[in-house]
This record gives structure tokens, sequence and C-alpha cells, in this order.
């Protein structure tokens, strides 16, 4: 079996943990605002709920969402939850940008979020590195199990 696969891995979650916390800081006007973000990558997956993403303006699909926290919210989404894919799938979108989309969502969706200041970021920032580290976690148990099988295949 090839683990190839396996062993980047823990390399592609440790570059996005590096990009996460140590971010150069790029001046707020040089971002696309949540809606541009929304309109050119979100809508995909947010306008008909591909997958079980929430509806965009949809309150009962959002409630629960709202629920976690801007700082969770953004965080797990932009590193990727359930069937979201890291980034929502467009590998240079940077955090910033997302979590406006994500703030843009949210306040057309029932909620009440601005598009995340200094702190916000920071919460966020950390929130994502958490839940990297406890993915590059997982993925190292898994490579250890795949280890441990491929030894008692021989």
């Amino acid at each position: 079996m090839n683990t190839s696969i396996f062993a980047c891995l823990p390399i592609v979650l440790t570059g996005l943990l590096a990009q996460a916390t140590h971010a150069a800081p790029v001046p707020a006007d040089t971002f696309k605002s949540g809606k541009q973000v929304y309109n050119e990558v979100c809508f995909a997956c947010h306008k008909t709920g591909v997958a079980h993403a929430p509806k965009f303006g949809n309150k009962t699909d959002w409630a629960p969402l709202i629920e976690e926290g801007q700082d969770i919210l953004t965080a797990h989404a932009w590193v990727g939850v359930r069937a979201m894919p890291a980034k929502g799938g467009k590998p240079d979108l940077k955090l910033t940008e997302f979590a406006r989309a994500v703030a843009y969502m949210v306040s057309e969706s029932g909620g009440n979020w601005k598009d995340p200041d200094a702190d916000m970021m920071h919460k966020i920032r950390k929130e994502a590195e958490k839940r990297l580290e406890k993915s590059i976690k997982e993925m190292q148990a898994m490579k250890k199990e795949l280890h441990r099988l491929n030894e008692e295949d021989d």
C-alpha cells in the first residue's frame, strides 16, 4: 500500500499552521470584502447547500453555527470542517478575506457579525492553530497505525 500521501499530510498541515500564526500583516484596504469572496468562492456551495453546507440567508441552517462564535466557526471552517475543504477550496484565499466572507454570510443569515478587527483575527488564528494541532496529531496517529498494519502484513 502506498503511504506517501499520509507522509505528506503532517507537512501540509504544518505549513497551514505556520501560515495561520505567522503571516505578515497586510493593510486592510488590500483585502476583498466578504461579499466579494462569497460571490467568487463561497456561493458555489452555500447558495444551494451542497454537501449540507448551510444555505446563504437560511437562519435555521446558520443558527447552531452562529452559536459557536465568530472565532471558532471561522477558524474551523478555514482549516476545513466536515465536507468543507480548507480555505473553502481556494488555496490562496487569505484568512482575513475568508473571515470577512464568514461574517458576511452570518450577517445575511440571522447573525450580527462584523468584519473581524485585530482582536478577533488574533482569536481566529489561535483557534485555527489549536484545530490544526489536533489534526496533525490525528494524522500522525493514523500514520503510526498504518505502519503497524504494514508490519503485520510482512
